[in-house]
């Protein structure tokens, strides 16, 4: 089953980056060749962000045509031309003159702090990076861990990366009909948290919450757990929180400068202040999966998309003999689905931890608790 952004019908994502010989970065472009309505919001007090301001509800655009997320702080900005000028030459944009190319793309970005990761500190996405993913971008399930945006991404001092998951929402009774489209929301997560997803005490994400069966994990055994305790405790202890066991002594390996950025999207039909409020509780995920989240050295930036495929309750004003929040208004179907995109959010960061691998110097979490995981 494909859990990922591209079950949605409309989306595209695609990948670029470069590994080795002082490279350890990359680019993920959500692509949308027909055009999406789009919100976003940021909680962190760093954010390196392009073409966001126009996603405000009063603002005249109403869709984008690519979400570009990358590596390379402030420089990997310069992806997002190349974004624009592959879909320039697909004549995917806004229309502002009469010929076919005449078209301005619409290419919100969003950035993490990786510079230096690989080894030389020059090396960071350009322009090329972000035409590359654009042109290979496809329909296929997206792939988790060490790719793309995803590719120079570090946690409290553990390999980070990309993270996807997908959520059915269960509509109310009044509008439950087999014969439509049911409606989903899926999201895709570029997890480099300042903060640690990981409970130092227990060895387990914080997320997991005592069902840690249901993710295929269990308790690390207890060299496990101190060998996570170092790793943890110079840059937990920064934050004032503490753990169990002491803190190793060695250099910290992991910038100060970090952030969590990514995407949420449905299927169902949104207007540009619901997918705003849609990004807005995106957050609450993050903030459950990553503790702390949203400080000064996070960029948290989250996009929100609809596809407007499904159509869903009519919106207040327009319903006949409803309440504004009654059964079947629009309301109680909004707030499904805000609990599924902060839910799905969460899932999403948590799947980039688990699946990312070690790199440079970077140990993943299945190179420091192998106990952690069920094996089959």
């Amino acid at each position: 089953m494909n859990a990922s952004l591209t079950a949605l019908e409309g989306i595209r994502v695609g990948h670029h980056q470069r590994v080795g010989r002082g490279w350890l970065t990359g680019t993920t472009v959500v692509f949308a060749p027909r055009g999406v309505t789009a919100g976003v919001d940021i909680r962190g007090g760093g954010p390196g962000t392009r073409e966001t301001e126009l996603l405000r509800p009063e603002n005249l655009v109403q869709q984008v045509h690519a979400i570009c997320l990358s590596g390379g702080s402030a420089f990997g900005l310069a992806a997002a031309d190349g974004v624009m000028r592959r879909c320039a030459e697909l004549g995917v944009g806004l229309q502002i003159g009469v010929a076919p190319h005449e078209v301005v793309p619409i290419v919100p970005s969003a950035i993490i702090f990786d510079l230096g990761r690989g080894g030389t500190f020059a090396n960071h996405p350009t322009a090329e990076f972000g035409y590359q993913a654009t042109a290979t971008a496809s329909r296929r399930p997206v792939r988790s861990g060490n790719v793309g945006a995803g590719t120079g991404a570090v946690t409290c001092g553990l390999k980070g990366g990309l993270g996807n998951a997908l959520r059915l929402i269960e509509l109310p009774p009044a509008s439950d009909d087999p014969s439509v489209q049911p409606v989903y929301v899926a999201a895709l997560a570029v997890v480099n948290a300042a903060g640690s997803l990981l409970n130092p005490e227990s060895g387990l994400p914080w997320l997991v919450h005592g069902k840690a069966g249901e993710f295929g994990l269990r308790r690390p055994d207890r060299e496990d757990r101190r060998r996570l305790r170092e790793v943890l405790a110079v840059r937990l202890a920064g934050f004032g929180i503490g753990t169990a066991g002491e803190a190793s002594g060695a250099p910290e390996t992991s910038s100060a400068l970090n952030t969590t950025i990514g995407v949420v999207a449905t299927n169902a039909d949104l207007t540009k202040a619901e997918c705003t409020k849609l990004a807005q509780v995106a957050h609450d995920g993050l903030a459950r999966v990553a503790n702390p989240s949203h400080l000064m050295v996070d960029g948290d930036t989250v996009f929100a998309l609809s596809t407007g495929s499904r159509a869903v309750a009519p919106a207040p004003g327009r319903q006949t003999g409803r309440t504004l929040a009654g059964p079947g208004s629009r309301a109680e179907f909004l707030n499904r689905l805000l609990v599924g995109g902060a839910d799905v959010f969460a899932a999403a960061c948590l799947d980039a931890l688990l699946a990312a691998r070690g790199a440079g110097a970077f140990p993943s979490y299945r190179d420091i608790c192998p106990t952690a995981f069920i094996t089959p």
